[in-house]
């Protein structure tokens, strides 16, 4: 069985260096973040103790260098490769690995790994570290062999209407004295999109049981106060409504709101749902919200207490340059004149934040980072096509080519000594020698 791992989280594109002045103070800066990064988690989740989840959150961390790929961990691996250095341990990340802001399994142990630089404040800082040291212990609190799907409907205008709808309603929630009124909004104009996209329910989903989760934890545990986590939820909202595409990263900001408002009154939900809950019938019940069937005309009305009609707007003319990226990336990545990959045993590190459907033939990617049999592919712009079924990579035509590197328009790809390129007819690909 062809074994795939997929990182979903933000990409980061690094080089190795070595010995120069500037990786020096690099390394220095990288040591006195990752001292006080440690020392205010090790407090944070000490005063947690473990109630959240009825499990602790702390464990092995590895913070690693994008610039120098160099790791500070808090301790040291199973297989000794660390060495210790004052009060952390020190080591290298292999580049044939992805540096990102997730789990992983490596040398004995299971890792929650963060790439430097860490946020300036504290609880930015914790709400990171606590958010990535959720997936670590994910598979031992019942939250293990997640499928997520991703949710392509979350880029059409009426998807992206609804969703912003259904985020000013919280925004709404965030401010009020008396929030139910606008959290049961908030569920409305998500029904409403769940009947326009059936699919939906269990895509979302799928995505806010491990991204959104993850979040709630991060949040809750950051040491905020329950004003400043008002504030701070209002602020992301708003962030949020700058990304270029909502398919991969709207979860962020909709579970830690609901999250939060259910522990107002039931301090332990979180601990009465599992991998097979699905989180939207769950605040359904929780706030006693079901409704069968909504009328356009009722959702049109209620929406005009959130702004609705500059939503419209905005999604409207977003909607054309959609359709024309639409056009231009087909011809790029489904023409004659590219450059086909087959995945075989991927490891992908890429930005969640601008990720792009492209019909029914995959997820265009603005910058990814692959690690195959094949060698490692970089792309920093013009992006790359991967097939809705993650068989296949798609990169315009290289311009350069030698046995080892290979360049394209916005990437390079460093070959394996084991494979070469070939072209066949007028599209090339890798076969093993």
């Amino acid at each position: 069985m062809r074994k795939m791992v997929l990182i979903l989280t933000v990409l980061f594109l690094s080089g190795f260096n070595s010995g120069k002045e500037s990786d020096i103070k690099t390394q220095e800066r990288d040591y006195k973040q990752a001292k006080l990064a440690f020392s205010e988690l090790k407090e944070a989740l000490k005063k947690d103790n473990g109630s959240l989840w009825n499990y602790k959150l702390d464990g092995p961390i590895l913070l690693i260098s994008q610039e120098t790929r160099t790791i500070i961990a808090n301790e040291a691996d199973a297989k000794g490769k660390f060495v210790k250095h004052g009060e952390c341990y020190i080591g290298n990340f292999p580049e044939k690995m992805n540096i990102s802001n997730s789990a992983i399994d490596w040398n004995g142990k299971r890792f929650t790994m963060v790439a430097f630089p860490l946020p300036e404040s504290k609880p930015e800082r914790l709400s990171l570290l606590i958010h990535e040291s959720f997936h670590r212990i994910q598979p031992l609190i019942g939250f293990d062999s997640l499928n997520q799907i991703q949710c392509i409907h979350l880029d059409t205008k009426e998807g992206r209407i609804y969703l912003k709808l259904e985020l000013d309603a919280l925004k709404k929630a965030l401010n009020s004295d008396k929030p139910e009124d606008h959290i049961k909004n908030a569920l409305l104009f998500r029904q409403y999109r769940y009947q326009l996209f059936p699919e939906a329910k269990i895509s979302e989903n799928s995505l806010e049981i491990n991204e959104g989760l993850a979040e709630y934890t991060g949040s809750i545990l950051s040491g905020r106060t329950k004003n400043e986590l008002q504030k701070y939820y209002i602020s992301k909202i708003d962030w949020f409504y700058t990304y270029p595409t909502f398919v991969r990263s709207f979860a962020y900001f909709t579970i830690p709101v609901y999250g939060f408002f259910m522990r107002q009154s039931d301090e332990h939900w979180n601990l009465k749902i599992n991998k097979h809950t699905n989180l939207t019938d769950f605040i359904l019940d929780f706030y006693k919200a079901r409704n069968p069937e909504i009328s356009e005309k009722e959702i049109l009305q209620i929406g005009r207490l959130y702004n609705i009609d500059s939503i419209i707007k905005f999604e409207q003319n977003r909607e054309l340059k959609r359709l024309e990226k639409i056009k231009k990336f087909k011809t790029q990545f489904l023409g004659d004149s590219i450059f086909k990959i087959r995945l075989e045993n991927m490891n992908i590190g890429f930005n969640p934040s601008n990720l792009m459907p492209l019909d029914s033939f995959g997820i265009v990617y603005p910058n990814l980072r692959i690690t195959d049999n094949w060698g490692i592919l970089e792309v920093d712009s013009c992006g790359a096509l991967v097939s809705s079924d993650f068989q296949f990579v798609t990169i315009s035509y290289p311009v350069m080519i030698t046995d080892t590197l290979i360049r394209g328009k916005g990437y390079k790809l460093k070959l394996d000594n084991h494979w070469k390129l070939v072209k066949e007819n007028t599209k090339y690909t890798l076969i093993k020698k």
